[in-house]
């Protein structure tokens, strides 16, 4: 079984016996569509050559993660906490171009706060940090451009290989990060995959927000009050059944309206950047899988 079938298969079988967390079938037809996938060109540094914007994004997705932080952050105007973080590193890329390999191992948390413009005591820098560290370890003595050329056209090889060679894409049973790895190499153009389609979408906390918002997914009266109060929810049964069936029910009306579930995903996505979904409380949970 692959990485892509273990998380269809295992995402079903949590929304199969959820105690928290149900998905209302009546509303699966109710999801309009939106703008197709994209990277936004100004937040993003893809106007690099080839194997610049490559190492680019995968030094971004290495710290795809801290959502649970975010309110922390000290956000740039108008921003996310996902998009001050990619701004931030795409400034440091056009002004100095990409770390090596072994600049990313030397790498420290005061180092990674100044490029992200972010106080240096946040414990979220910490965890940057390490795994900058890691994709340092990981990349070796390769290009980042060779990171690709070795997943062989194969999006799921190289979302494996990214789960398999770094602790904080290990995210058992969702694989986000290491599957959204390989989406965004596509999107910017630097990497062409024969089974990108085979992608589930990438279960974070803001697509299962969008979900609960427009009444797919039902919370029970504890795990909705809780969320609504602002409570971090921590890892664990709640948590998992929240993203576990938000990938079921995004499978589900994937197919129904005939778009994979990586266009879904993105819909959803941006859908969940509208003030709607922005004012109300999404769950938030500290963690370096998203």
């Amino acid at each position: 079984m692959g990485l892509c079938d273990e998380v269809r298969s295992g995402c079903a079988a949590v929304a199969a016996e959820a105690r928290s967390v149900r998905i209302d079938l009546d509303r699966l037809e109710g999801i309009a569509p939106g703008p197709p996938p994209e990277l936004d060109p100004a937040r993003h540094y893809l106007e690099g050559t080839r194997e610049d914007v490559a190492a680019y994004l995968l030094t971004l997705d290495a710290i795809n993660f801290g959502s649970g932080w975010f309110p922390t952050l000290r956000k740039r105007p108008g921003c996310s906490g996902y998009f001050t973080v990619a701004w931030a590193l795409a400034d440091r890329f056009r002004e100095r171009g990409p770390w090596t390999p072994a600049d990313l191992r030397e790498l420290d948390p005061a180092g990674v706060a100044d490029v992200l413009g972010q106080d240096r005591a946040n414990e979220l820098m910490e965890l940057y940090a390490r795994a900058l560290r890691d994709l340092g370890t990981f990349i070796g003595d390769r290009a980042a451009i060779e990171v690709i050329r070795a997943a062989e056209g194969s999006a799921e090889r190289l979302a494996e290989e990214l789960a398999r060679g770094m602790p904080f894409f290990h995210d058992r049973g969702f694989y986000k990060r290491a599957q959204i790895a390989s989406s965004d190499l596509a999107l910017a153009g630097v990497a062409d995959f024969r089974d990108l389609d085979r992608l589930t979408i990438f279960a974070d906390n803001v697509v299962p927000h969008v979900l609960r918002v427009d009444g797919v997914l039902r919370y029970d009266d504890r795990l909705a009050a809780r969320i609504d109060a602002g409570e971090l929810l921590p890892p664990g049964r709640e948590e998992r059944e929240i993203r576990a069936c938000a990938v079921h029910a995004c499978e589900l009306i994937a197919s129904s309206l005939g778009v994979t579930p990586r266009t879904l995903d993105a819909w959803l996505w941006t859908r969940g950047q509208a003030p709607r979904y922005k004012t109300l409380p999404r769950h938030r949970t500290r963690t370096v899988f998203y």
